[in-house]
């Protein structure tokens, strides 16, 4: 009996091993490294598969995305900086003082102006030379200077920045400051951009917040309600500067109270959750952003955008930011809508907090395009 059952567990291992080695044949052969790069290459050939099918649509590709701008640049901001890295400082001084009153735009004309002199500065030298006393040329000096200041200390966190690196960075932020007062001086009563500049110098030198309420004060006697100023501000209100998650989403709530419809300061509490959710690694976005106040400030958002005119050129801003956030509230046929507006380029928040801004902007885009399209 003994015997027989010996011979049978030796069929039935017989058996087993026949059954494994079929098994085995059918599979690539390859050590386990080959394995992995197997399904690595199917993955990524799946991703292409899918990324194509998205760009049929009508989408820009990952590799064709503008990672410096957050929409088209407006042609008559590209005709002036061409002209002044040329040396033609006249005309950035015409193109300037064509925004007349709109402060945003102003903010905006300085910022372009000032971004080329903190490369090269010719222009503004010979600007200068000719009219010492021009405020457009002094408020375009006090922001160059301080572009300078923010290149050398760079975009990393202060862990990763060296001492060398901040002693600079201050040392350049006390004359940019300087710069920023003498355009003070000789601005028109009416204009919050030179204050404007020195938000950046209070947020890096660390103003009090007692000093930098004061400055805030110049800012919003001349103008309440611009949308630079009040984002600008909120960053120093961030716990990453020098406030806290309290603070800052209690500034964003006031001055998003403060706006009437189309104004666009819903803006402001949207970046207050996103910057919290991004400074506390514990908390998971797609868990976080479904809370119910972050739900009644995504739908505020909705209604202050849909109130706004059509060629406000700020509505952007609040397109990539809700693009981002209605991704993560499982809410794709509304963040389609946004991705529509916005495709194409992804130099804005929330892209380009990322290492790859295109990355980050395609992953979310694509899922999203995914769901609401059928059969892809």
């Amino acid at each position: 009996m003994l015997g027989l059952i010996i011979f049978g567990l030796l069929l039935l291992g017989g058996a087993a091993y026949r059954f494994i080695t079929a098994r085995t044949k059918t599979r690539p052969a390859g050590t386990g490294a080959e394995k992995a790069a197997a399904t690595d290459a199917e993955k990524a050939e799946k991703k292409a598969r899918e990324a194509a099918a998205v760009v049929a649509l009508g989408f820009v590709a990952e590799a064709d995305l503008d990672t410096e701008n957050a929409q088209p640049v407006p042609p008559e901001r590209t005709a002036a900086v061409a002209a002044v890295r040329a040396g033609d400082w006249a005309a950035g001084a015409a193109y300037v003082a064509a925004a007349g009153s709109d402060w945003e735009e102003r903010w905006q004309r300085v910022r372009a102006l000032a971004e080329v002199a903190a490369e090269d500065d010719a222009f503004l030298l010979a600007w200068r030379a000719e009219h010492p006393s021009d405020p457009t040329a002094a408020l375009v000096d006090a922001d160059a200077a301080v572009n300078v200041a923010w290149n050398v200390r760079g975009s990393q966190a202060g862990s990763r920045t060296t001492q060398e690196q901040f002693r600079l960075f201050r040392e350049l932020l006390l004359r940019a400051q300087e710069s920023a007062h003498a355009a003070q001086r000789l601005a028109d009563p009416a204009d919050p951009v030179p204050y404007m500049v020195e938000q950046p110098i209070a947020q890096g030198l660390g103003y009090p917040h007692e000093q930098y309420e004061e400055l805030w004060a110049q800012i919003t006697r001349r103008d309440p309600k611009i949308l630079s100023a009040h984002t600008t501000a909120l960053q120093y209100w961030c716990r990453k500067w020098r406030g806290s998650h309290e603070l800052a989403l209690a500034f964003a709530r006031t001055s998003a109270a403060a706006g009437a419809p189309g104004e666009l300061l819903s803006l402001l509490p949207l970046i207050a959750y996103f910057e919290q959710q991004t400074y506390e690694k514990d908390l998971k976005a797609d868990v976080f952003l479904k809370e119910p106040e972050i739900l009644a400030a995504v739908d505020a958002a909705l209604a202050d955008l849909a109130a706004a005119s059509a060629d406000d050129r700020r509505a952007v801003r609040l397109r990539h930011l809700l693009a981002w956030m209605l991704w993560m509230q499982d809410r794709d046929e509304e963040a389609v809508a946004q991705f529509r507006h916005i495709d194409g380029y992804v130099g804005a928040l929330p892209w380009n907090y990322a290492a790859s801004p295109r990355n980050r902007y395609v992953t979310a885009r694509d899922w999203c395009v995914r769901e609401v399209t059928p059969g892809l």
